[in-house]
């Protein structure tokens, strides 16, 4: 039997039909973004305190080693073509952190397809989607992670500072600088992370 439909399925239906919309533009966003970043990830070997520093001492060596190979005003083909090209000097540089700190775990560094949360760091956040990635794993892999972009590189140094430089060198767009500092952007992502996951559910 026909019937009206109240106004709460109504109300509910706008807003499911708003986030439908809202959720396919920043899709598209995300992915014109991800085309011009290049993730950093990092695993460590295990969740004990000492592995978890040897971590982060593994990955100030590894992005400074990265740095250091980036051509003059490097274009993102041009990081990722070096990146690729010394993937086997990064998993040494960081070996030798590990050694030199008295384990023997074995470290390897791959540029990978990978899913990322939404991450916020100090005066940015990225949304949440797959992203090309330097994946660094020690020893076994079963710690917790750490995430933040190779390049540009913006995990060294203060984060505001090199957003701003990254939009000044035109790696970013105005629009893409808006997207990832802008007013309310960590709950977007949050939101619109969470609408992908119910989509994904809701598919299955």
């Amino acid at each position: 039997m026909d019937r009206k439909l109240k106004t709460w399925e109504i109300a509910l239906m706008f807003g499911v039909l708003i986030a439908v919309v809202a959720g396919s533009w920043l899709g598209q966003e995300q992915r014109e973004l991800a085309d011009s970043v290049i993730r950093f990830h990092v695993i460590a070997n295990s969740d004990s305190e000492e592995d978890q520093a040897l971590k982060l001492a593994v990955r100030d060596r590894v992005l400074a080693q990265a740095e250091e190979l980036y051509p003059e005003g490097a274009t993102l083909t041009q990081a990722q073509e070096a990146l690729e090209g010394h993937l086997n000097l990064l998993a040494a540089a960081g070996r030798q952190v590990v050694e030199k700190q008295g384990y023997d775990y074995p470290v390897t560094a791959r540029l990978e397809d990978c899913w990322f949360p939404t991450k916020e760091y100090e005066g940015f956040a990225l949304p949440a989607g797959n992203y090309t990635a330097l994946r660094v794993t020690i020893g076994e892999g079963k710690g917790r992670n750490w995430w933040c972009v190779a390049f540009p590189p913006l995990c060294l140094g203060a984060a505001s500072e090199t957003v701003d430089q990254a939009l000044e060198a035109g790696y970013f767009t105005p629009d893409q600088g808006a997207l990832v500092t802008g007013e309310g952007y960590v709950l977007k992502f949050k939101a619109l992370e969470l609408l992908g996951e119910l989509q994904g559910f809701l598919d299955r």
